[in-house]
């Protein structure tokens, strides 16, 4: 697959670069900038992420974050049994637990909710970092509403976290997740409420917090966009109907002149006629004073 031609495979970490020296230095380089385009492209196009990650891991396989990159890659295209057998794999080769919440996400999109809560109360959990934790919860959280224990789920994302009035990375995303199972429970106003809050902490737009808070509103968005395009649609009608009513007139015009000319000629041939038989009637009486005198000339003789 092509690289793009601004991606060197420096922008990767430095934690990544160390562990592919223990490749040759040309494939270590090849590796890297398929791990960059991955990076770059599994948010907005986690089909071509996908790709690349294949290439990576076929150059690649026994490096841990070459393992780690190709499990996000299938796990934003929903193959969550790859994703999670990638997942294990890197896991194996690093010992780290830092896998473990998106791990039982996996079983989430497996159909496996409960084994995803059996991984929310293992022993992993407790070597998480707060970051770690609280998307541990999260998933635990889904986990109880795939289950319909919708109750359950509000009372697992009740945390410190929550209720903290700092703002971390996790923050927005856990407000939100306690405003949506407040709204599924039919709790509107406390879910207005925390849907707001979660408003304030999304700096970088990662939920539609905004959108579902206005939805609650009653506000609607209006597309300026579309709105010009129906002016535009409805000028262009009005203007074509505008030249049908000029075409119809000039019909009619035309028309009109057309009946005054045959008029005008029916006036002109009955003239005419009228003008051949005077010119007619003299001819007439002028032969028949002729006729007579020659029948007199004839009784003489």
């Amino acid at each position: 697959m092509p690289i793009a031609e601004d991606v060197t495979g420096d922008e990767i970490d430095k934690d990544v670069r160390q562990e592919l020296q223990s490749l040759p230095k040309t494939l270590a380089e090849d590796v890297a900038k398929n791990l960059v385009m991955v990076a770059r492209l599994i948010d907005e196009d986690p089909e071509g992420a996908y790709g690349y990650s294949k290439v990576a891991l076929r150059l690649a396989s026994r490096v841990a974050a070459v393992r780690e990159a190709a499990g996000f890659a299938a796990y934003a295209n929903q193959k969550y049994s790859e994703a999670l057998a990638e997942f294990r794999a890197a896991r194996r080769m690093t010992g780290s637990v830092d896998l473990w919440p998106v791990m039982a996400d996996c079983e989430r999109g497996l159909g496996r909710p409960e084994k995803a809560l059996d991984m929310a109360g293992a022993p992993e959990v407790h070597k998480l970092d707060k970051a770690g934790q609280v998307e541990m919860r999260l998933v635990a959280a889904g986990a109880r509403r795939d289950m319909g224990q919708l109750d359950a789920a509000i009372v697992t994302l009740q945390s410190p976290e929550l209720a903290s009035n700092s703002v971390q990375p996790w923050t927005a995303r856990l407000r939100y997740a306690y405003a949506d199972a407040l709204l599924a429970a039919g709790r509107v106003g406390e879910a207005r409420e925390w849907f707001a809050k979660a408003v304030e902490a999304d700096r970088d737009g990662s939920t539609d917090a905004s959108d579902r808070l206005a939805e609650l509103d009653g506000v609607e968005f209006v597309d300026a966009l579309n709105d010009e395009d129906e002016d535009t649609d409805t000028d262009t009608d009005t203007d074509e109907q505008s030249d049908i009513d000029t075409d119809v007139a000039t019909d009619v015009d035309v028309d009109d002149d057309v009946d005054e000319s045959e008029e005008t000629l029916d006036e002109v041939t009955t003239e005419s006629e009228s003008e051949s038989e005077s010119e007619a009637e003299p001819k007439s009486a002028a032969k028949s004073a002729t006729e007579a005198e020659a029948e007199a000339e004839t009784d003489k003789d």
